[in-house]
């Protein structure tokens, strides 16, 4: 198997709509997202599948050294023998990979955030700095592209918060600021045991109104010029956003059961976004 056949199963497996997403581009950044995409899910996968703390710590750090000889063009793992790969075509920044490990990272040492800020600051790096190393593999030319990709790494992440509610509890974290929960008197006991509460139900009411507040700026920041080159990106919000949706409509029943979309229809919401593009592309070519 190749580092990128490797890559490639792994973003396959994951079921992610990411993947979704990537099926529409060209094939050397094709090749690059999805190198990144794996990496992405090792690290994360080193956190959430390792149950010792700390035989997980140690698999990060290897993971920094693995991400150091990367850019030195020494990689051993097919993760970064693809990625490398990747850094012959595009400008992808080494400390941007080191903070989302350091995101990771945030996962073993903290189960829950006093405040939004520190709750920004994990999803600034284990979301937004994807989107600002996909923004490099996409191509810009605005430099306001870069403030869109840091809020919808915010919305995105913000959904998965949402959406996962009841798994992240099971492993004993909350990924929910806990000044808020008390203002909606959400008590984090209910929170651990699992209980669908009313005031639950109103306090994911707000979250959800704040990620959509991430959505729209992210929409109203990204440059008409950028936008066609950025629809990977936007096939993705649909698809969050469109998850975020069947969350509202089911009354945020998400301690009861996992909210996802069936495959063919991110297939469908993915198909449809970059047609919509195409046509917008083409309309702003013509004008």
């Amino acid at each position: 198997m190749t580092p990128d056949e490797y890559c490639q199963d792994k973003a396959a497996k994951s079921g992610s709509s990411f993947y979704y997403s990537f099926r529409f581009l060209p094939a050397q950044q094709r090749q690059a997202i999805i190198a990144l995409y794996a990496f992405c899910r090792e690290v994360d996968d080193t956190v959430d599948e390792i149950s010792d703390a700390n035989i997980a710590r140690v698999k990060l750090e290897w993971w920094r050294e693995e991400i150091q000889k990367t850019f030195k063009g020494q990689a051993t793992h097919p993760v970064g023998k693809a990625l490398q790969t990747a850094l012959q075509h595009f400008d992808l920044h080494e400390e941007y990979f080191m903070e989302i490990i350091d995101g990771m990272a945030m996962d073993l040492d903290q189960f829950s955030y006093p405040e939004f800020k520190q709750l920004a600051l994990y999803c600034h790096r284990a979301a937004s700095v994807v989107g600002l190393l996909s923004v490099e593999i996409f191509g810009y030319q605005d430099r306001n592209t870069l403030k869109y990709a840091e809020s919808l790494g915010m919305a995105l992440q913000l959904t998965n918060i949402i959406r996962d509610v009841r798994e992240d509890a099971e492993r004993g974290r909350i990924y929910l600021p806990q000044d808020e929960l008390e203002q909606f008197n959400v008590k984090t006991d209910d929170l651990l045991a699992l209980k669908s509460t009313p005031e639950l139900i109103e306090f994911l009411k707000f979250q959800t109104t704040r990620a959509k507040q991430y959505y729209r700026q992210a929409m109203e920041i990204l440059p008409e010029g950028d936008r066609y080159t950025q629809r990977t990106g936007l096939i993705m919000a649909a698809i969050y956003e469109a998850t975020l949706d069947e969350i509202v409509n089911d009354n945020f029943q998400v301690m009861k059961h996992r909210v996802s979309l069936t495959p063919i229809r991110k297939l469908w919401i993915a198909w449809r976004t970059a047609r919509n593009e195409k046509r917008l592309h083409r309309k702003r070519i013509r004008n």
